[in-house]
């Protein structure tokens, strides 16, 4: 259990983000928990947190959701980085406007947050971070070329601030979910996993909490893959 730990949770109205808050609630975290639609701070209520109505994409709307955590409880001991859905469109047809725009979804969206809690973590000697990348960063799908390029560029993010804070006992890690059942379902989709169903969010969550716990003590810069098998380390 992590009674007293405070989580906060990006994007987190619906589908992963909505089920991670709900699974580290039930684990015991206090949550904090954003959203551009209003269900993440209904959410937010519903499990005894607090929640902020706005983007990810705005400086501002990020810093509103911890300064209201930290009124509220004076610590963040985890963050949980969710995402919306950026433009896609043949590779060549995808303009600088929208690759502009994929960052801010995929990458940018991320970093915000980041950036505001880590210094806290810091002061309060250490926290845990995780954020939904996507099983295509490293073998990228025309279907998701935006998503493919940007996470990429997460993963090596990841990489530089788990290098950076890891003495500092603050860790970074990305999960890389597959064909999850928050999104449409196909019989091409599903076939093409080597254990023949769509993944859960609940088990995306799942994964969230172990490497949010202090279970995953010594995990840190990893991008663990949880997809049915599509894609297999050599």
């Amino acid at each position: 259990m992590s009674e007293g730990k405070v989580a906060l949770i990006t994007a987190g109205g619906s589908g992963m983000g909505a089920a991670a808050a709900r699974r580290l609630a039930a684990d015991g975290y206090r949550v904090a928990v954003l959203s551009s639609s209003g269900k993440g701070e209904a959410l937010a209520k519903e499990l005894g947190g607090v929640g902020v109505t706005g983007s990810n994409q705005s400086n501002d709307d990020v810093k509103r959701l911890v300064d209201l955590a930290i009124e509220r409880w004076d610590r963040i001991d985890a963050l949980v980085n969710s995402a919306g859905h950026g433009p896609r469109a043949p590779i060549l047809e995808i303009s600088d406007e929208d690759w502009h725009k994929g960052i801010e979804v995929y990458f940018l969206s991320a970093v915000r947050p980041i950036r505001l809690v880590t210094p806290i973590m810091e002061a309060q000697g250490g926290g845990a971070i995780v954020n939904i990348s996507t099983a295509w960063a490293f073998e990228p799908s025309a279907m998701f070329p935006t998503s493919a390029v940007a996470r990429a560029g997460l993963a090596s993010f990841t990489k530089i601030f788990a290098d950076t804070y890891a003495a500092k006992n603050i860790r970074m890690n990305n999960v890389l979910p597959g064909w999850i059942d928050s999104l449409p379902a196909t019989d091409e989709r599903r076939d093409s996993v080597p254990m023949g169903r769509y993944g859960t969010s609940e088990e995306i969550a799942a994964t969230i909490a172990f490497l949010l716990s202090d279970g995953a003590g010594y995990i840190t810069g990893q991008n663990i893959r949880v997809d049915g098998g599509i894609a297999r380390s050599v």
